[in-house]
Order: structure tokens, then sequence, then C-alpha cells
């Protein structure tokens, strides 16, 4: 469920950075409530298949009605409202697909920089199966878990330039990869626990009083224990945000390329994966008694083609929901 839900990485985040970091001190937020329809095609997906009958076939497709809860809370102080707490689920988190809790702490500088420092303590946390590749037998799954710290440079000195970056581990709670196919020495290399850093630069360009253009640039490094899990991933995506009057949107398109150290031990080839992206989300701000209410609708699709079969997926998303300002 959770690779189901990382399809949450939207482009609500390329809409326009504000100047402060609240209108106003103390408690501020967001929450939001939607009905999703989401469908995944994957292998790995502990929703679909329990069984495989061979390595080469194709994934089964797995749909459902999922509630999708959203939210963060913040509390803004400082004489210049320049320093801020916050926990929650926030947008920009979204925007580079990851569906966590974040806590951390913002402190707005002269210069205009804003330096985010947090914590995700969920964002790899989840269900995965022990051994993938067993073949007419039925698959066990096992828990996932991972941690996150992240530093973030937003409009630096006063300019349309951010910086992401992050550093994380993941934790596969009975890794048994391979275990029932290959040696000991060979199950060793689709060994799943990792150390991985993320570091990604934006860059906001505007094309009007209220509609932006946001390329970015993303690179991943995995340094799995298993050499044939470890990986380099290099991502670029363009955003387009408008805004006009109540409405809001926003459309992200990407590429990503993810090449893999070692051969496979068991499909004896190196792995190289192609993933192609395209999010849209749409918010409509009510007005009158209502002007603290949203309707907001999201909608994505996400492919990733590998010269592995096995690990082909694809993943959609659409939803619609209210979210509440205050």
């Amino acid at each position: 469920m959770k690779a189901q839900l990382t399809l949450l990485s939207l482009a609500i985040a390329s809409t326009p950075t504000m100047a402060k970091l609240s209108e106003h001190s103390g408690f501020s937020g967001e929450v939001s409530l939607s009905a999703g329809y989401v469908s995944s095609k994957s292998n790995f997906d502990t929703e679909g298949e329990k069984t495989v009958d061979q390595f080469n076939q194709e994934a089964s497709t797995d749909s459902r009605i999922t509630a999708l809860p959203l939210g963060k809370l913040n509390y803004t102080f400082g004489h210049s409202l320049d320093k801020q707490v916050y926990i929650g689920t926030s947008r920009e988190d979204i925007a580079i697909g990851a569906l966590a809790v974040e806590l951390g702490y913002k402190q707005q500088l002269g210069s205009g920089t804003i330096v985010d420092v947090s914590v995700l303590p969920s964002i790899m946390s989840g269900e995965t199966w022990a051994d993938p590749f067993v073949v007419n037998q039925t698959r066990q799954k096992t828990d996932e878990d991972g941690m996150a710290y992240r530093l973030k440079f937003t409009n630096i000195q006063g300019s349309h330039f951010s910086l992401d970056t992050a550093f994380g581990s993941k934790d596969i709670d009975e890794e048994r990869s391979g275990v029932t196919q290959l040696t000991a020495d060979q199950a060793k290399l689709l060994d799943r626990d990792s150390d991985w850093y993320y570091m990604r630069g934006s860059y906001r360009m505007p094309l009007g009083n209220s509609t932006y253009l946001v390329p970015a640039l993303t690179y991943i490094s995995a340094d799995a224990d298993g050499d044939a899990n470890s990986y380099d991933s290099y991502r670029g995506e363009v955003s387009y945000a408008t805004l006009l009057d109540r409405h809001k949107l926003a459309i992200t398109a990407g590429y990503t390329h993810r090449s893999y150290d070692e051969i496979h031990p068991l499909f004896s080839k190196t792995r190289e994966e192609n993933v192609y992206s395209l999010f849209t989300a749409y918010e409509y701000r009510l007005g009158n008694e209502w002007r603290d209410w949203s309707v907001v609708a999201l909608a994505g699709y996400k492919n990733t083609d590998a010269n592995i079969k096995f690990y082909d997926k694809s993943q959609f998303l659409t939803s619609v929901g209210m979210s509440y300002h205050f």
C-alpha cells in the first residue's frame, strides 16, 4: 500500500512560496480528507497477487477505493514571524512523493533564505514481501521501516533557487530475498537494507503575477547491503502552477533514470529502470462563510519500465475531497 500512496507526489508544492512563514503568529495549518481510487500493477505490491508462477509473468492489477487523510499543524513565533515549528504531512512532502509525518523547525534569515530542519520517522514504514521471488508458493509479508533527516534551503539569498537534501535508512524486518533459489552469497546481493542520500535543486520562474514554471533536478544514491539493490537515480521534472481568483492548478511531468551497481543473481543482468510520471492537482477556494474551505482534486500516473520485466510497474491515483485552512 505504501508504494501506491507515493503516487501522491503531486505538483501542489510548485505553487508560489509565501514571503513570510505565516500571516500571523500562533497556530495555523490545514486538514483535508479525500476519497481516492488507487490502481497498482506491481509484483511487489503486497495487496496484489500473493503467488507468482514465473519470473517473467506480467503483474496483476489491484484496484481499490481508499480514504486519504492529510494535515499539518504550524506554530509561528518571533518578532518578525521568522520562526516556526510544525508537525504533519506538508504539501512539499507530497510533492516529492513522501507520505509521512514530518516534525521540523523553520527559520527565515534576514537574507530571505528559509532554513528548514526536520525528521521523518515513518517515511519508509509499510509492508513488503519477505522473499518477492518465491515461485508457486504463497509469499509472506514482512515489515519495512526507516527514518529520514532533512535539511532544506528555500528562496536562497532571496532568490528563486531552493535546495532540498535528506539522508535516510531502510530496514527490512525479515529479509529473505532469493534464499530458496540462490546460494547464501548470491542471496546476499539482494539484501534491501540500505542507507540513501537525496538532493533536489529547483528554480521558480515567474511567468506572470500568479503563474510559475518550476524546473527541478533530483539525485538519489542508495547504498544497500546487497550490491544488486544499490543504485544511482537521476530525475528531471518541470512543474507548471497558476492561480486565478479562487482557482489553483498545478501540473508536474517527470522522468527518472535509475542504474543499479551489480548483476542481479536471479536474472543475470544489471537492472536499469526508466520512470515516467504525470501529476495534476486542482484546488478551488470557497468564499463567504466557507472562505476557509477548499475543494481539492488530485490525479497522477506513474510508469516504471525496467529491463527486467519482473520489476515493471504502473500506478494510477485520482481523488477528490475537502480541505480546511486555519
